[in-house]
């Protein structure tokens, strides 16, 4: 897959070069900056005559930016860095291609510094810094590609003295851009060419070109995910050379397909991409607390497993044993320092029923499921970990409560749930588990659920209401679909400000009800979660009790291990 950025310097004067470079070069994704062309004026035809889909943010003029696909269309999912408004210059843009997330980034140049031009150049990389966490820690392959308009150290630069105040080499410019890169990001170029030029920019004035006097300004920074899948990277330098040229150059990366991409071990003779001159070694950090969804893995457990599973009295046993190897499983693969299993009241309404009667009507429940749902937690208790289930909450109540207060304490939180609606917890600190095939899950951070939906995670609860969720039988808007209310949200923000916009003034009060029963009640109260040392043996001889013999013979092993670790009971 090969992924380029290049800042075209508008887009409409030099479409025949831009088309003549995508011809010879054929790169899978563009990052085009500086289209200075308004949305109307993107040449959206030529492209897709060339076999490429597009996704932009134009502005009259100048700025501009877009991402482009070769046969296929990229999925949106922000036009605005978070935390800078909605970035009226057309600064940023981010799309999903094929398993990637890649940015199109044009940072201000900020001259003249000092003044109030650099001021905002430095907001804007601080924004930008705070987002390439969030996008680091999602654990996904995504790109930073763009025009930093920073030349990151002296050997990006050709020798001279004429840039000392420029604002792209000053020392605050430089301190941000080594900010993102100690996040774990890889420098391609770097990596790969650790010495040469690799100038990107080459100012019109001065014969800068004929005297290869040039800058490296445009950058393609890769998470540990898409540095791992590197084979090559460089700079088109002969782009710049042609008639009417961009006074950049395109700069690309060239990764290997998703599913060849293998870690490269210690001893391996392949040539693979060094680690960036600097980059700091990740600090490990503190045990996670897992928050777990009960009903949802018991529901999954009693659908897959025979239900001649039994035990003791002949009495249904294929969803605790099920939900019991999933515990285990989770334990053992993610070592959290505690664990809360929620569950849903079955028994009583919630203040979701009882705002909207038709809401998750018509679920029934086989009396075996049930009577299994009954015993979980109990088990769960067993093992040493806290339930929680209350009158009037589901469990992803208990689950939002424990993440925001978990946060809060400055932790971290894994919340496995088969629901989407937990999506909207996904944070910096909060990753979702989502269960995707047998035994399989998948990690959902912020860039996930952007690149799933085209929303943020605050927006989840306001897109379900707009959208609708036929198994809790929230019917939405008719006709809106996921597209839509994906680009609502993208053009007012918030449910909220649509309607204030007079958007489907006839549905604002059952929207609005639609968003309050999405919504996660973060304040359901919780048991305390200090930190857990499992009790195997304990549960074991419940298993026992319940003549589980193999589950037994398990936790058994379990206990005896930690026993001899000294790190449980």
């Amino acid at each position: 897959m090969k992924i380029a950025t290049f800042n075209i310097n508008n887009i409409n004067k030099r479409l025949a070069n831009l088309l003549a470079w995508l011809r010879s070069a054929k790169p899978d994704v563009v990052a085009l900056q500086e289209l200075k062309a308004a949305d109307a004026e993107f040449p959206k035809a030529a492209l897709e005559k060339a076999g490429y889909g597009a996704v932009w943010c134009g502005q009259k003029s100048r700025n501009g930016v877009a991402i482009l696909a070769r046969g296929c269309e990229p999925i949106l999912t922000r036009t605005h860095l978070p935390g800078g408004g909605t970035d009226a210059q057309s600064r940023y843009i981010e799309a999903a291609v094929r398993g990637v997330l890649i940015t199109s980034l044009y940072a201000p140049n900020g001259n003249p510094q000092p003044g109030p031009k650099f001021g905002e150049k430095l907001a804007w990389m601080r924004h930008l810094t705070a987002h390439a966490e969030d996008l680091y820690k999602a654990g996904i392959p995504v790109v930073l590609a763009g025009d930093y308009n920073v030349v990151p150290t002296d050997r990006d630069i050709y020798p001279t003295k004429s840039y000392a105040k420029d604002a792209l080499l000053q020392p605050e410019s430089r301190a941000l851009f080594q900010r993102i890169l100690d996040q774990g990001w890889v420098d391609a170029i770097r990596a790969l060419h650790p010495d040469a030029p690799m100038y990107t920019f080459w100012d019109y004035m001065r014969n800068r070109w004929a005297r290869d006097a040039g800058l490296r300004i445009d950058h393609l920074l890769l998470s540990a995910q898409a540095a791992e899948r590197l084979i090559d990277a460089g700079v088109d330098r002969d782009v710049r050379a042609r008639d009417g040229a961009s006074d950049h150059a395109p700069a690309w990366v060239e990764l290997r397909d998703a599913a060849k991409a293998r870690r490269t071990s210690r001893d391996s003779t392949r040539k693979t991409a060094p680690a960036p001159v600097g980059r700091k070694a990740p600090v490990p950090a503190g045990r996670p607390l897992l928050v777990i969804d009960g009903d949802s893995f018991a529901h999954r457990a009693y659908h897959a497993l025979p239900k001649t599973i039994l035990r003791r009295g002949g009495r249904p046993a294929g969803a605790i044993l099920g939900f019991a190897n999933m515990l285990l499983k989770f334990y053992r693969t993610e070592q959290p320092r505690a664990v809360l299993v929620g569950w849903d009241t079955l028994d009583a309404p919630t203040y979701r029923h009882q705002k909207f009667p038709a809401y998750q009507s018509g679920r029934e429940f086989d009396k075996a499921l049930l009577e299994q749902l009954d015993a979980l937690p109990q088990f769960v208790a067993a093992c040493g970990f806290a339930n929680a289930k209350a009158a009037g909450y589901e469990a992803d109540d208990f689950l939002a409560a424990a993440a925001v207060g978990e946060e809060r304490r400055g932790g971290t939180v894994l919340v496995a749930s088969g629901d989407r609606d937990t999506f909207q917890l996904a944070s910096a600190s909060t990753t979702i588990l989502f269960p995707v095939r047998a035994g399989e899950v998948a990690r959902i951070g912020p860039a996930e659920v952007r690149a799933r939906y085209g929303v943020d995670p605050d927006q989840v609860a306001d897109f379900i209401a707009l959208r609708g969720d036929p198994s809790d039988k929230l019917p939405g808007v008719a006709g809106l679909g996921a597209a839509g209310a994906a680009q609502v949200l993208r053009t007012y923000g918030t449910l909220e400000n649509a309607l204030k916009a007079g958007r489907f003034a006839a549905h604002a009060e059952r929207l609005q009800l639609f968003r309050s029963i999405a919504k996660m009640d973060r304040k359901a109260r919780l048991p305390r979660l200090a930190d857990q040392t499992p009790t195997w043996a304990k549960a074991a001889a419940l298993a026992r009790e319940w003549e589980l013999n193999q589950l037994a013979s398990r936790l058994e092993e379990l206990a005896v291990a930690a026993e001899r670790a000294g790190g449980a009971r």
